[in-house]
């Protein structure tokens, strides 16, 4: 049995095997967030193929798994492929104005049980309950993503009436649909873009949550065994769309 002393003095040791925390500073507020998000996509609008490739690495070293296809309608058959390759047939989305188009058509003559969620508030309590429910009984859950950070390969997703945060916590697998208007470089630039969402003191949506998705969820609470899917999903799709929605 480990002694008090002895599970201390292991703490100890692994934390002096880490070189500290680095030097930081809180970024400064930008006068005019609006004013300076539009200049930092202005900035991406020539340098996002690189903020991509970023990404992309990041993603893949977090244990995200990335996916690029031309069109929205291309990205079916890839949601498709992943449930078939898991043995997963049940999908509930985002409603298809929150991610660019509806696929739920596409994805049933792909033979998934695929549904969407509905687009405004529900008012009842028990159509409420219907959804929850419906959802954790989902193995897959597609949605869009607001912001993709390429420094850390990050997927940032806001809730709100279409788009309820469940949608990406309690399915097993976690299928991101994005396109480069989502892509920023840093989590400088995020917190900008952050700013801007709310520069005249209100959301641009109802919801209550912004969600930072890096990868997988993992724990290691238990015997410092890492565990992936205890708090979330177990994996992390993210499929880059080439021709942004309405473009």
């Amino acid at each position: 049995m480990t002694t008090r002393a002895e599970f201390i003095a292991r703490i100890r040791a692994e934390m002096g095997k880490t070189r500290g925390l680095p030097p930081a500073a809180p970024a400064r507020r930008p006068e005019r967030p609006r004013a300076a998000a539009e200049a930092i996509r202005r900035e991406l609008a020539e340098r996002w193929p690189e903020a991509l490739e970023r990404f992309r690495r990041e993603l893949e070293q977090v244990g995200g798994v990335f996916y690029r296809v031309p069109t929205l309608a291309e990205a079916a058959p890839v949601v498709a492929g992943i449930a078939r390759d898991r043995g997963a047939r049940r999908l509930v989305g985002w409603h298809a104005a929150e991610i660019g188009g509806d696929l739920v058509p596409a994805l049933a003559a792909l033979g998934l049980e695929a549904v969407s969620m509905p687009p405004g508030e529900v008012a009842s309590a028990a159509e409420r309950r219907r959804l929850r429910e419906l959802v954790a009984a989902a193995e897959l859950g597609l949605t869009g993503a607001d912001l993709a950070i390429a420094e850390t390969g990050t997927l940032v997703l806001r809730t709100g009436p279409g788009r309820p945060r469940s949608t990406s916590l309690l399915p097993s697998y976690h299928i991101a649909l994005f396109d480069r208007t989502a892509l920023v470089e840093s989590l400088a630039q995020a917190g900008v873009v952050l700013e801007s969402w709310h520069a005249d003191g209100q959301s641009r949506r109802d919801g209550a949550v912004i969600s930072f998705i890096t990868g997988p969820s993992r724990t290691a609470d238990i015997e410092l065994t890492l565990t992936r899917g205890v708090h979330g999903p177990k994996e992390v799709h993210a499929i880059f769309v080439e021709a942004p929605a309405g473009g």
